[in-house]
């Protein structure tokens, strides 16, 4: 028997013997041992109740941390059930708490201050965590991170939620015609290692309707949108050869999941303009999720980790298109820009 089990039963027998004090002293040496064995967290925790109730709860919130998949014994499971209550009202405690602490001090008058307060306070209750920016290529140091970026740094947005009805009608009108080049989002090569794009690799669950790709202009879906060509152009999109400027309508198929993935190149930010978007659908960014809504423009950082999902039985619709970070001055960009057409671009 290993020793920090012997320690364990030990514990189990004083307990037994009603020495809760005796038990818990076995049980810290249980804990120095292995100290995430979620048995001994818990006997631990249960212990506390009788001997410092004060720190029953923050006990089984470190047990419960710990705890196994599957379905527990019968007595564990009824104990930990009790744990459960203990932990749920010291977490009310502790976030009432924290809401005292916080008072006025997020009060509306700078909501990039107060986001990133709130984001402190989910943090250390784990409602969220951070989310660092990842990208798989090109690393530019020193910019901003955020998941949604405030819409004040894009003062033309607003402008392209206005156009939403014209955009779409744009897109739908290219659809029925029957002249788009509609293309797979994902075309990589089978030997590519690249698992996680298998079940999307070159299925139209996922298409695009390409208005600039890598740089180029895609003339068959460009000159039936010339709506949308005219506002992207008062978006200060990045021009380098082989990689940008890119736009496009972005098409996902009823039941389609797109799994958690990171971009390539995390100097430029991606916004989306939901044009068509049944009930149901969604998008997360790091630790913030949210509804798509037709109209309702947002710019985001790819190289976070970001999924989305369509559930519903109908088509989902999104105008995507890339943009420079705005912390990037005139000279970074420039040597962004060479950087990566030199390495190649991606």
């Amino acid at each position: 028997m290993a020793l920090d089990q012997a320690w364990l039963r030990l514990a189990g027998l004083r307990r037994a013997l009603r020495q809760p004090q005796r038990a818990l002293d076995a049980v810290h040496q249980a804990l120095a041992l292995a100290p995430l064995d979620f048995m001994a967290l818990a006997l631990r925790a249960s212990l506390l109740e009788r001997l410092a109730p004060e720190d029953a709860g923050r006990a089984w919130h470190e047990a419960l941390a710990q705890r196994p998949s599957g379905e527990l014994p019968a007595p564990l499971a009824m104990a930990v059930a009790a744990g459960e209550r203990w932990h749920a009202e010291w977490s009310a405690k502790r976030e009432a708490r924290l809401d005292a602490a916080i008072g006025a001090l997020c009060n509306g008058e700078n909501s990039d201050r107060d986001w990133r307060i709130t984001r402190m306070r989910n943090n250390v209750l784990r409602r969220t965590r951070p989310f660092r920016s990842c990208p798989t290529h090109f690393h530019y140091p020193g910019l901003v991170e955020r998941e949604f970026h405030p819409r004040a740094r894009f003062p033309w947005l607003p402008e392209f939620e206005r156009a939403t009805p014209i955009i779409r009608a744009e897109m739908e009108a290219l659809l029925a015609s029957g002249r788009a080049e509609l293309l797979p989002y994902l075309q990589y090569q089978d030997h590519e290692a690249l698992a996680q794009w298998r079940d999307l690799n070159r299925n139209p669950d996922w298409s695009a309707i390409h208005l600039l790709r890598q740089g180029n202009r895609i003339d068959v879906n460009a000159a039936a949108c010339p709506a949308t060509m005219a506002l992207l152009e008062t978006v200060a999109q990045p021009r380098i050869p082989g990689a940008s400027p890119n736009a496009m309508f972005s098409l996902l198929a009823p039941g389609t999941t797109i799994p958690p993935h990171v971009g390539v190149n995390n100097t430029r930010l991606l916004c989306h303009l939901p044009l068509v978007v049944p009930p149901g659908c969604w998008f997360r960014v790091g630790a913030e999720t949210r509804p798509w809504r037709e109209g309702e423009g947002f710019v985001f950082d790819d190289t976070i980790e970001h999924e989305a999902a369509n559930p519903s039985d109908r088509l989902r619709v999104v105008l995507i298109f890339d943009l420079w970070h705005p912390d990037l001055d005139s000279v970074e960009q420039e040597a962004v820009a060479r950087i990566i057409a030199s390495d190649g671009a991606v």
